[in-house]
């Protein structure tokens, strides 16, 4: 199953106000490796141990939220910065 997307349409950042996108699965596969790896911590800094199963990107791809049972989580604290991941 995949998040709605009538819902996709509007939902924002809640730091940068920017809209998001599904993650694609190509940049997936890289997160994940890098959460397997340790290097991959939310922005309160917590370590990130278990792969996501999807995941939305900020328009200008500076900022990640994990998707859970298809439902975004839109919490600053749990989002991911991608700016140390090198990825993008």
């Amino acid at each position: 199953m995949t998040i709605d997307r009538k819902l996709l349409e509007i939902l924002v950042c809640p730091i940068t106000k920017l809209s998001v996108s599904l993650l694609n699965e190509d940049r997936l596969t890289k997160l994940n490796r890098m959460i397997e790896s340790g290097e991959v911590h939310s922005i309160d800094g917590t370590v990130l141990s278990d792969p996501l199963d999807q995941a939305l990107i900020t328009q200008n791809g500076s900022i990640v939220y994990p998707v859970e049972d298809n439902i975004p989580v839109m919490l600053e604290n749990q989002s991911i910065s991608t700016h140390h991941l090198g990825l993008w």
